[in-house]
């Protein structure tokens, strides 16, 4: 079977402009003490500074302070810490309480905090979904979904759409529904998701476009994070192994393209 190589691409990661992300970056200054009666923002500068530093301990202190006084990046980002076990014993029920407070909090339409909310939406979905052991959270395929739902629809975000769209191709949390599925993956395939753009690829391919399709998966393989690799080379190699030689051929070509334009 002829397949095209596989050369090493970037992560694909969740792609949230987070403001967060955008600050500044200076030297940290462990002289400097945090003063716990700032500003929620002086807080939350200070707690970033010292986390990108290494000073987990002290970015933890500023990111409490930070979040008791209602700053939604600091409580997403405790979250995100506690989910991981980053600086701090991993702990999903703590996790799930940050997020949750982010939601609750919502965010106004075009606002810097909608990345917060939508993340955290999807990572609410993803404990509801399976449930937190040792915890009140318990496994609600319907709820999860719902709570997709809203990710992916009020905040277009990809993950969420993915993840949303997984859900209704099995029926999970509700009827399945092929269609939406395909709608769905879609949207996030076009925002540069290679998890959608390889559950799309595939399902053409079912359909019987099966260059469009082989092409969309392999290009997808190619720009996926190793963990999806896995998972999308497999399905890529069996549409492959039942391709015919010049239909692989011409979907490596529109691969290639698919991989240079970007356009799925």
């Amino acid at each position: 079977m002829f397949i095209i190589d596989r050369f090493a691409a970037p992560m694909f990661g969740i792609g949230l402009a987070l403001s967060a992300m955008t600050l500044p970056c200076h030297a940290f200054d462990t002289s400097n003490e945090m003063n716990q009666d700032s500003s929620p923002f002086d807080l939350f500068k200070f707690g970033f500074s010292a986390y990108k530093n290494g000073h987990k301990d002290e970015a933890v202190k500023a990111l409490r302070f930070a979040a008791e006084k209602g700053h939604q990046g600091a409580n997403w980002k405790l979250g995100r810490m506690y989910a991981e076990g980053d600086g701090v014993k991993e702990d999903d029920y703590e996790a799930y309480k940050m997020f949750e407070q982010v939601v609750h909090e919502g965010a106004e339409q075009g606002t810097e905090n909608e990345s917060y909310v939508a993340d955290a939406l999807v990572a609410l979905a993803g404990y509801v979904k399976r449930g937190i052991p040792n915890s009140p959270i318990r496994s609600n395929p319907g709820a999860a979904r719902d709570l997709y739902l809203q990710a992916a629809s009020n905040f277009g975000d990809s993950d969420a759409q993915f993840e949303l769209g997984k859900m209704l191709m099995k029926g999970e949390g509700g009827q399945p529904n092929p269609n939406q599925a395909a709608r769905w993956f879609r949207l996030s395939a076009q925002k540069g998701h290679a998890g959608a753009q390889a559950m799309l690829g595939n399902l053409l391919f079912q359909a019987g476009k099966t260059v469009r399709g082989l092409a969309m998966m392999t290009a997808a393989f190619e720009r996926a994070s190793k963990q999806d690799r896995v998972w999308i080379g497999d399905i890529q190699e069996q549409a492959f192994s039942i391709a015919d030689e010049a239909d692989r051929r011409t979907a490596i070509v529109l691969a290639e393209d698919i991989i240079k334009t970007g356009d799925f």
